[in-house]
């Protein structure tokens, strides 16, 4: 399931971006459930005074309901008026012959614990006896009076003080009570502040300001520490790459960082050491196997002269030649492997003019052809990259007749395609040819090491060449060489 994840989604390549990436994720995760849990908490804090103020408005409204009972009924009427007179009251209190019928809201868990607190409150202090309707009805479809009027109908200073809260319009907690046969008492009230509109509150704003900045502030100084970090793995890489190149003027990786970074600079700088010296060893090896050699060589050549069988003079200049052939073959991969040149950006586009511009009409009536252009130039080194090309295309004359190459370049890579009119190579044979001085057959020339100098050439690089058979004849050798190798 991850593996499809990351498929699906673009992850970045970089340390800072992956940092970054997994920082951002982890904050998110984080945040989210802290705010789950503060939220519920707030939840179940703000439930809890709900209902603590709906048993306050409770057992306000079972002293109204005492304090009417204790009144007699002919100046029940008249006490109300009163009250409407002077401004109202914290309820809209009347008395009507019967109760009233008005839609109810939909029941939420707010709603569900106030009923019931207010239910239970009015139950223990009028008793079980007494019909009692506690319900949540909209503003709009709020009811007085007999005649059912609507709020907007009575005047301002009767119920609209007591009942709205403009623009919120929250809903009326609409209580009715039976005071005596065909008596009803009435009551309509709003909640107190702050559970007036009854609505959960989602996630406050103050929060997700806080959530923001705490994660912007945290990506940037992780985006910092990792910028920090990662310059001397910047500076590893890139070591690590002119070294592979072979660049002759590579200087001791400088040592920075965290410990862990501190030793893989130090590993890295003790390997370069070994690897010069080991370079430089066996270069002044191949040379003092140069001299030993080509001295008994050329000796044995002038006795073979003074020999007097011709038959047996023939055999042993043979076996001198191929000798002589095997020793120059090894001195010529060492030297053409072992170029000891500065990295630079090399025009490619020049050093492919310059590679077949013998073979181009009239001189060269056609061999080669160039189809594509590089981009940009390549940064490595300029005359083992021409040797490498240069192979490429001497072996696809000398075996192809003719060479077509292709150019294909992006900012991922270079790529030369280098195709000849030839018989190709049998598919078992493909890896082979990279051999030193292996042979299709016994009648071709040199020494066997062109395409095994170019490829590691290329390897050096970071690069590969590669082999294939085309279809309508001939062979097809394809250079590699990656743009961002480091």
């Amino acid at each position: 399931m991850l593996s499809e994840l990351r498929r699906r989604l673009p992850v970045p390549r970089s340390l800072l971006g992956r940092m970054l990436l997994l920082t951002l994720l982890a904050v998110l995760i984080a945040q989210a459930l802290s705010s789950v849990i503060w939220l519920s908490q707030l939840r179940a804090t703000q439930l809890e005074g709900l209902v603590t103020s709906a048993r306050s408005l409770a057992h306000s409204m079972t002293a109204s309901v005492s304090y009417l009972r204790s009144l007699p009924l002919a100046y029940r009427p008249l006490v109300l008026d009163q009250l409407r007179s002077m401004g109202g009251t914290r309820f809209v209190v009347t008395l009507n012959d019967k109760p009233l019928d008005m839609r109810l809201l939909p029941a939420t868990p707010r709603k569900a614990a106030v009923l019931e607190a207010v239910h239970e409150v009015l139950r223990q202090a009028l008793g079980n006896e007494v019909d009692i309707s506690v319900q949540f009805v909209s503003p709009d479809d709020l009811r007085i009076f007999n005649g059912g009027l609507k709020l907007d109908e009575l005047p301002r200073s009767w119920a609209h003080y007591a009942l709205t809260l403009e623009p919120v319009n929250p809903p009326v907690l609409v209580t009715q009570i039976q005071m005596a046969p065909g008596e009803w008492l009435y009551i309509a009230s709003l909640l107190p502040e702050p559970y007036t509109s009854l609505e959960e509150e989602g996630l406050p704003s103050q929060q997700v300001w806080f959530i923001v900045l705490t994660s912007g502030f945290l990506l940037l100084f992780i985006g910092l520490l990792v910028h920090w970090q990662s310059r001397p793995l910047k500076r590893l890489a890139r070591a690590a790459r002119d070294m592979s190149l072979g660049d002759a003027q590579v200087r001791p990786v400088a040592e920075g960082g965290g410990s862990e970074v501190v030793e893989v600079g130090r590993a890295l700088n003790a390997m370069r050491e070994r690897i010069s010296r080991y370079l430089t060893e066996r270069s002044q090896l191949f040379s003092a196997i140069s001299h030993d050699l080509r001295t008994p060589i050329t000796r044995l050549r002038l006795r073979v002269e003074l020999l007097e069988d011709e038959q047996l003079q023939y055999k042993f200049g043979r076996d001198l030649d191929e000798l002589e052939m095997l020793v120059k073959g090894a001195l010529q991969c060492v030297k053409d492997t072992d170029i000891h040149e500065n990295i630079e950006p090399v025009d490619l586009n020049h050093a492919l003019d310059c590679l077949i511009e013998p073979y181009l009409p009239p001189n060269g009536n056609g061999r080669v052809t160039l189809d594509g252009r590089a981009l940009a130039a390549f940064p490595g080194k300029p005359l083992a990259l021409r040797r490498c090309m240069g192979n490429l295309i001497d072996n696809a004359l000398k075996y192809g007749d003719k060479a077509h190459l292709r150019v294909e370049d992006d900012e991922v890579a270079f790529v030369l395609h280098v195709d000849d009119e030839g018989p190709g190579v049998p598919e078992q044979r493909l890896e082979q040819v990279f051999e030193p001085h292996f042979r299709l057959s016994g009648q071709q020339q040199g020494y066997g090491l062109g395409l095994g100098i170019a490829r590691n050439i290329a390897h050096s690089h970071g690069g590969e060449v590669s082999l294939q058979n085309l279809r309508e004849g001939g062979l097809r050798v394809t250079l590699y060489l990656p743009r961002n190798a480091d």
